[in-house]
């Protein structure tokens, strides 16, 4: 077990896509696993370490909201790119006003977000047993609010903020237990970029998110 660290983070709007839904988007519940880890990566990642997620406090209630708004149609394709780093004149280039190239999309995201993540980094392979090195620069990249990138909140449109937990982790808004069904856990890039799916079940606002590869872990 590496070192642990308590990140609180919130946001106006969160979406973290069902990937069953093939046009709309659709918000799980609450935050994945690798949209959680995400949030720590954009902070203070090295190859040296890989960040795992042990739990997850929902602070407040779930709360959904409708959206509709403009997407594309069509990406730029990989011949489009290649003929135009060969020649060198062609278009590289999508008009958003184009008619023929805009949809409009109904999605259904979370409103009024604010989590607690636990987490910890392990060493990896080409780790450099300097624990309390990566440790220290973690803790004063969130301290100071400096990131790589900005974190998100499952898309890349709606921003994450947050914080350094250093005292006790506040109390969630929820009670009871709740099954949230069958939830993304991760992606295995290892592996065929292979989707692993877990079943989150929320105590009292609290999710206990199961080590990568045990039982609990479905692919």
């Amino acid at each position: 077990m590496g070192k642990g660290f308590a990140l609180r983070v919130w946001g106006d709007h969160a979406c973290f896509t069902r990937p069953e839904m093939k046009v709309e988007r659709v918000s799980y519940d609450v935050i994945t696993p690798s949209a959680a880890r995400n949030i720590y990566q954009a902070i203070y990642w090295k190859p040296q370490i890989e960040w795992i997620v042990d739990r997850i406090h929902v602070l407040k209630p779930i709360r959904f909201t409708n959206v509709r708004r403009n997407e594309l149609n069509a990406i730029l394709g990989t011949g489009t790119v290649k003929t135009a780093m060969n020649d060198g004149t062609s278009p590289v280039e999508i008009f958003a006003d184009d008619a023929k190239n805009r949809a409009q999309r109904a999605g259904v995201i979370l409103r009024d977000v604010d989590y607690v993540i636990e987490a910890h980094f392990e060493e990896t392979q080409s780790g450099d047993g300097n624990h309390g090195k990566h440790a220290d620069m973690f803790r004063r990249r969130a301290k100071n609010g400096q990131c790589f990138n900005q974190p998100y909140l499952g898309t890349r449109e709606f921003s994450a903020s947050f914080e350094l937990v250093t005292e006790e982790i506040p109390d969630s808004e929820l009670t009871g237990e709740h099954d949230l069904g069958y939830m993304l856990f991760d992606i295995d890039f290892e592996n065929e970029m292979t989707p692993m799916f877990y079943r989150p079940v929320m105590r009292n606002g609290v999710i206990e998110v199961p080590r990568p590869g045990s039982s609990e872990v479905l692919r």
